[in-house]
């Protein structure tokens, strides 16, 4: 069986897994890079749509194999 972590309060710790995908997400004056997060969780297999800038400060080495994503478009 896998650990189960848990917080302070007991709740379960889902942590990222690895990337899936990366998109950009056009607004209406700007661009974000989004990427798709597949998540250890308890239930079943998670994916979300997270922020890249904020996943790369959080989780670095989810991006130590990846490309870059500058010329990334949708």
């Amino acid at each position: 069986l896998d650990e189960i972590q848990v917080d302070d309060n007991l709740n379960f710790i889902e942590e990222p897994v690895e990337i899936m995908d990366c998109e950009v997400k056009r607004l209406k004056q700007s661009r974000i890079l989004i990427v798709k997060v597949r998540k250890n969780s308890r239930r079943a297999t998670e994916f979300t749509w997270e922020r890249e800038d904020q996943m790369q400060k959080k989780y670095p080495y989810l991006f130590l194999n990846s490309s870059p994503m500058t010329n990334t478009t949708s």
